[in-house]
């Protein structure tokens, strides 16, 4: 059994969670070859290992770096960091958000592939806008590969599936746990140029993005909101985030 299917049976054994999957390879586990050949046989996504060729550098540099990346549609998308740019905001987006969303993806699609996490809220329009307007998007799930969620987004799960990128260090039908989204955060930063934030409240997972953006040394870009709302955006600015006004901030930014 190859080394790259060692890791893919344990990830899938541990369920994608890098702690257990570290202390099995440390401790070496040990594992029935035939049930471990069975299992990975079975599987119905594509796998890409940190051992593959085809694993990208950039992401292999990362602290507690995926040892796989689940994943339908088309890899190459990830290839280089700084042709992607992650869109991420509020799950209860208001309709400011929503317009700001909308306009800065549809004129940032045209240059960078779009990042986010297909969560309800601004991330579902991030990406359903890059859709409608002819760019190629990325999404990081928080569960597995093959688990939809939320399920009112089968429809672009689906459409991400066949045409765009699908992708999860999380294997099969890993349900969704509450833990694993901001874990699964730090792909979305890492995956990127920079991250920008268009509406988010503090604490929630956006803002948690923006810390493993500033950890990976990527930009953190933020519009402006409501000085009396819980702003995560203005908390970043006022932190030395770049305010972005237009979209044409967000290309000065990041010299396109």
């Amino acid at each position: 059994m190859k080394s790259r299917d060692i890791l893919i049976y344990l990830s899938i054994k541990h369920e994608g969670n890098w702690l257990q999957i570290y202390d099995a390879l440390q401790n070496k586990e040990e594992i029935d070859i035939g049930v471990a050949e069975q299992i990975v046989a079975a599987m119905k996504s594509k796998a890409v290992t940190i051992l593959d060729a085809d694993y990208p550098k950039y992401l292999a540099k990362m602290p507690r770096a995926p040892f796989v990346l689940f994943y339908y549609g088309n890899l190459s998308l990830i290839d280089e960091y700084t042709n992607n740019l992650s869109v991420v905001g509020s799950r209860k987006y208001s309709s400011y958000g929503k317009t700001v969303t909308e306009d800065f993806v549809s004129k940032l699609a045209k240059n960078y592939n779009i990042v986010s996490g297909m969560a309800i809220g601004i991330d579902s329009i991030a990406h359903k806008t890059c859709i409608e307007n002819g760019g190629n998007t990325i999404a990081v799930l928080g569960c597995g590969i093959d688990f939809c969620y939320p399920p009112s987004n089968k429809d672009l799960y689906k459409e991400i599936m066949e045409n765009h990128l699908l992708i999860s260090e999380y294997p099969g039908v890993t349900e969704p746990k509450p833990e694993n989204f901001p874990i699964r955060n730090r792909i979305i930063a890492a995956l990127s140029k920079a991250t920008l934030l268009t509406e988010a409240r503090n604490g929630s997972g956006s803002s948690i993005t923006a810390g493993w953006a500033l950890e990976y040394n990527r930009d953190i870009l933020c519009v402006p909101n409501n000085i009396y709302s819980d702003s995560a955006c203005n908390k970043w600015i006022s932190e030395g985030a770049f305010l972005v006004e237009k979209v044409e901030d967000v290309f000065h930014f990041l010299g396109n």
